[in-house]
């Protein structure tokens, strides 16, 4: 693959790890995000989106975080993307994406790839990250997991296991080109096996908390998240309360060869991070 491929939301879960994952096979590749890579760039300032794109021939795009409008943004990037040189885009999109609420622009940013002649583009529909559970979005308060399910499941993915979906659709687009793959773990589980598998890996007791669906994105959002991201959250959690959650595909063995990473083998990789936090 010649040029650069760059990587937009570079530094979150997943995409640190498709940039060493291409250079790992020997193909130049830069992180873009608004702190912390290669090269900033902001989806709110224009004037990075030019220099990110220099000498770019595929893109991994990240939308941007905790909005659920975002299509126009997106679309004129993608047309100033193609006259950069870009001829490929892998979408991290999200599991099941057809069914999202017509207030979240996910459709539409498909829509606008389709209508790209230029490009050619695959997009990632991935299941809930197992990384979740060991940063901010999912952390234990006084060793309680407390999340909305109706003990219904999901097949959590390991961010590991997206990137390198990722980092073959962009190493080989036109094998890729116009595929949706749908990335989850082998294995449904309820959000109580998660607490456990915790508790076994940490040593420390961990319980679940099944709450109610609104009681909990009040919560969220009274510790800062936007008002309108609510419908993002609201459709979320009511797919797996409702037990529409994901159910486990083989998508990622069939696009990197081999088996999609269990919570089990994530939760040992992780300990640590559950016993060194102290219940609050």
């Amino acid at each position: 693959m010649e040029g650069v491929s760059n990587r937009l939301g570079g530094t979150g879960r997943s995409g640190s790890l498709v940039a060493k994952l291409l250079a790992d096979r020997g193909l130049r590749a830069r992180t873009a995000s608004r702190s912390g890579s290669d090269v900033r760039f902001d989806w709110d300032d224009p004037a990075t989106h030019t220099i990110a794109l220099d000498g770019a021939a595929s893109v991994y795009l990240v939308t941007p975080t905790v909005r659920v409008t975002y299509a126009a943004q997106v679309a004129r990037f993608l047309d100033l993307a193609e006259s950069a040189g870009v001829r490929h885009v892998t979408y991290l999109s999200t599991y099941n994406a057809d069914a999202a609420p017509e207030e979240i622009d996910i459709a539409a940013v498909v829509a606008h790839l389709a209508g790209w002649p230029g490009l050619t583009h695959s997009v990632l529909r991935p299941a809930w990250v197992m990384q979740n559970f060991s940063d901010d979005h999912l952390p234990l308060v006084d060793g309680v997991l407390a999340v909305p399910s109706c003990g219904n499941t999901e097949a959590f993915v390991d961010a590991a296991d997206i990137a390198a979906v990722a980092a073959e659709t962009l190493a080989r687009p036109g094998a890729h080109a116009g595929k949706r793959y749908a990335l989850t773990g082998p294995q449904a589980l309820t959000f109580q096996e998660v607490a456990e598998t915790i508790a076994e890996v940490s040593g420390r007791p961990v319980a679940y908390q099944d709450l109610d669906s609104e009681a909990w994105i009040a919560g969220a959002l009274s510790v800062g998240l936007p008002a309108p991201y609510a419908v993002m959250l609201r459709w979320l959690t009511g797919a797996v309360v409702s037990g529409n959650g994901s159910t486990p595909t083989d998508d990622v063995e069939k696009v990197t060869g081999r088996p999609a990473g269990t919570f089990r083998a994530f939760a040992e990789r992780n300990a640590a991070v559950w016993t060194a936090t102290e219940p609050t």
